[in-house]
């Protein structure tokens, strides 16, 4: 009997759950769910026979060995920063590790050392990062194979909320961490573009998203992500002229969330003082430069922003309530906290509601004398709050990778992204099985 110890039963962690429970009884393993809360993964695991829920404190050093010890694989679907010391234990008792979490300079450090154990930490198998990487490297690794040479490549993702359920402007709906989504795009975006260099600093990042159409769902605002650059190397596209990947939001949200930010509602650096009294409105005004005049405070912000008070971007900062005379009720909170605190009921989940992953693959590329577009896209939707298209685009990667390492599929040691072709192939093949797969077009560029 084969032990699977996952940790971290969070919103993304469902799909990935259900999909050890289901085969457990033909691969003759047992999954062991560990979270800080253990009523969590008890609700997670539903009784079945082949789940064991437990509590799990990742500063704990001897549960967490003893944890460890006990698994023949680790996936942990904790937050990025809580990874290492569960990666130290792994490397001690000669275990396997799988996460979805870009691999940190930390991770990396480890790679020699999981290499000579004989081990392998799989990093990046989710969906962004994880699926985008295995579906480009498959077109990639066809291109070249064929003698293509590619000369562009432009790649989104975001994690939205269905058309159905679409019932706020802003289009928008909390499926992952709310904390990331506050926190999302800081630091400079670096890409290269027509063979130049492009940085992007936090402060202009949401004032410079493109429009990115998907045939049959509309289209869609594109942010660059912090760091592109260094995937030409990871892609084996060094000679790209373009090399762009980025983040996908409802058409609008960009330049309105760019408002937010502006201001310095995004920030978490530091604490307000006496927040938990402070109104909203009077947070804003806290942030709005002296000079700006006006009567109200929404005529203040008019002249800071330099938008038009009927403007689209001015109606959706007014519907989230942040010009309200509400009390926050937040002790020692940050601007971003703050922020977080307003959005997440305005941007729940319903009963009924599901979210929607999307993700476009822009490919241009020569081929025997004549340039091709190729595009390819990803449309999930979820079941329900729970059942949703982010915890099925996370985890089912991860789940499947690890099964294919746990079976002896996988060869390949040390810190490893899933870039290679025995862990896209079969990852592919059965995320297409179970309805995750991409539609393609290619056209000739004329």
């Amino acid at each position: 009997m084969r032990n699977i110890l996952l940790i971290g039963a969070g919103r993304s962690s469902t799909s990935l759950i259900n999909y050890f429970l289901k085969q457990a009884q033909i691969e003759n393993w047992i999954l062991t769910v560990a979270d800080f809360t253990k009523e969590i993964a008890v609700e997670k695991v539903n009784n079945h026979p082949a789940g064991v829920a437990v509590s799990f404190n990742v500063e704990d050093e001897i549960e967490r060995r003893n944890l460890v010890s006990k698994s023949d694989i680790v996936i942990s679907l904790l937050p990025p920063n809580m990874h290492l010391p569960i990666a130290k234990d792994c490397l001690v008792q000669k275990k396997n590790l799988v996460t979805a979490s870009y691999v940190t300079p930390e991770m990396q450090s480890l790679s020699d050392e999981a290499a000579a154990n004989g081990i392998i930490f799989l990093n990046e198998c989710g969906l962004d990062p994880g699926i985008d990487h295995m579906s480009a490297m498959e077109i990639i690794d066809q291109v070249k194979d064929n003698g293509g040479i590619l000369t562009s490549f432009r790649s989104y993702t975001g994690g939205l909320v269905a058309p159905e359920s679409n019932d706020n402007p802003w289009g928008y709906k909390f499926s992952w961490n709310p904390r990331n989504v506050i926190l999302a795009g800081q630091g400079t975006a670096r890409f290269i573009e027509d063979g130049n260099y492009k940085y992007v600093p936090y402060s202009r990042l949401f004032a410079n998203n493109e429009n990115i159409a998907i045939e049959g769902h509309g289209n869609f605002d594109g942010y660059a992500n912090r760091d592109s650059l260094s995937y030409r190397k990871i892609y084996g596209l060094e000679n790209i002229k373009t090399l762009i990947r980025g983040t996908l939001r409802q058409s609008g949200f960009c330049h309105a969330w760019n408002v937010f930010v502006q201001l310095g509602l995004t920030d978490d650096s530091y604490m307000i003082e006496d927040s938990q009294h402070l109104t909203y409105k009077k947070l804003v005004e806290a942030f709005l430069p002296s000079n700006v005049s006006g009567k109200s405070i929404e005529e203040k912000l008019v002249k800071f922003t330099g938008l038009a008070s009927d403007s689209t971007e001015m109606k959706l900062i007014l519907w989230t309530g942040i010009l309200a005379d509400e009390i926050i009720g937040l002790e020692n909170a940050s601007p971003a906290m703050i922020l977080q605190n307003l959005l997440e009921p305005k941007w729940k989940l319903k009963d009924s509601d599901k979210d929607m992953i999307v993700m476009q693959h822009l490919f241009e590329y020569i081929l025997d004398g004549k340039k091709v577009k190729r595009t390819s896209s990803l449309v999930v939707k979820g079941d329900d709050p729970v059942h949703t298209a982010m915890a099925k685009t996370v985890g089912l990667p991860a789940a499947i990778a690890a099964t294919q390492i746990l079976n002896g599929k996988i060869s390949l040691k040390g810190v490893v992204i899933p870039v290679h072709k025995q862990i896209y192939e079969p990852v592919l093949r059965e995320l297409k099985l179970l309805g995750i797969s991409f539609a393609d077009r290619q056209t000739e560029i004329v």
